[in-house]
């Protein structure tokens, strides 16, 4: 990968081995507020990986904020997760200073890998964190709710766009991942009357899944062949790419992972198979959302109000790609594309 000739305003490569840090900060975009992004925490498989994670993860929330209208633009941070390193209180507060030295530029938050306790480390060092204990976001998984809130909203808005109704009723929705996110998506899925079929790496979890909410286990390597009216993928990234495509049986794809198509072009190749895709920065924001009413002193019920505005977002997404004949990932694009240049 040429990181030269990606498009972003500032890519920041740390590295400290008396404690064994080695992190990225990526900030895509300032132009419409200050770069927005959580922290991960995460062992890649090579420093190339982390690199592109962290830069197109960026992207999507400059992308996120943007289309949702947040005075936000987009950034993200990983930490390597590698052997030998210090205590996650000496790798957070390290991450913590250098956040301080870009004073306001970027501003950090939960994400994969990183809970409420690291957030606090970097905030002994910065106040440019969100998520910390008491926040609105680290609130009984506030963050989590709204997120599968946002995406049971697009959810609804897609099955309305397919088949004419929102009504969840006998409709067979595969989820792939249940952690925080997935696990309340299913909470709000079961309660509307779907059908689940889940899936997740960790046993435990289908477990927990299939005994409160009745679903039906699935192994991770059968569930996108599983036949379903819509897949909805809530784990990593690039779950939809060259291999994948053609074992999908469904209508439509709605998760709440973030970079699910592996290249841009998978996102015509949807549109070419007849499968609405629900672009995923469009669906999953309410945990930006979130974090956005936090830092201007709003409450949760503001920030829910907030996030039902997705259903809308998203039904403007696929009018768009029906009035110009393109791909819904293409219509929430030129949207995006639009915003950024006014």
């Amino acid at each position: 990968m040429d990181v030269w000739n990606q498009s972003y305003e500032q890519l920041i490569f740390l590295q400290d081995r008396s404690i064994g840090l080695k992190a990225i900060i990526a900030i895509d975009s300032t132009k419409l507020g200050p770069s927005l992004g959580g922290c991960r925490f995460w062992q890649y498989a090579s420093d190339e990986a982390a690199v592109l994670d962290a830069l197109r993860l960026a992207q999507g929330m400059t992308y996120k904020s943007a289309i949702s209208g947040l005075p936000f633009g987009g950034g993200k941070a990983v930490i390597l997760s590698q052997p030998g390193q210090s205590s996650r209180e000496i790798l957070f507060r390290a991450l913590g200073q250098h956040i301080q030295n870009l004073q306001g530029s970027y501003i950090t938050g939960m994400d994969l890998g990183t809970d409420v306790s690291d957030m606090d480390w970097v905030r002994l060092e910065t106040p440019y964190v969100t998520d910390v204990s008491g926040s609105l976001g680290a609130v009984n998984d506030f963050t989590a709710k709204m997120t599968a809130y946002g995406v049971f909203l697009g959810i609804q808005a897609s099955l309305k766009t397919v088949y004419g109704s929102e009504n969840m009723q006998q409709k067979i929705i595969a989820v792939q991942g249940l952690g925080k996110v997935g696990y309340q998506l299913c909470r709000y899925l079961k309660h509307a009357g779907a059908e689940l079929v889940v899936t997740d790496v960790d046993s435990k979890r289908v477990k927990k899944v299939v005994e409160e909410f009745g679903a039906i286990p699935c192994k991770p390597d059968v569930i996108m062949r599983t036949p379903c009216d819509v897949f909805s993928p809530c784990a990593l990234g690039g779950i939809l790419n060259d291999f994948t495509l053609g074992q999908l049986d469904c209508s439509i794809v709605a998760g709440a992972a973030n970079n699910q198509l592996a290249e841009s072009r998978h996102g015509e190749k949807l549109h070419e198979l007849g499968i609405l895709y629900a672009p995923d920065y469009v669906i999953n924001a309410g945990g930006i959302i979130v974090t956005s009413v936090e830092l201007i002193g709003g409450d949760a019920a503001t920030a829910q109000q907030k996030v039902e505005k997705i259903n809308g977002t998203l039904m403007n997404v696929f009018q768009a790609a029906d009035e110009h004949g393109i791909s819904t990932a293409a219509a929430a694009n030129r949207i995006v594309e639009q915003l950024l240049k006014g």
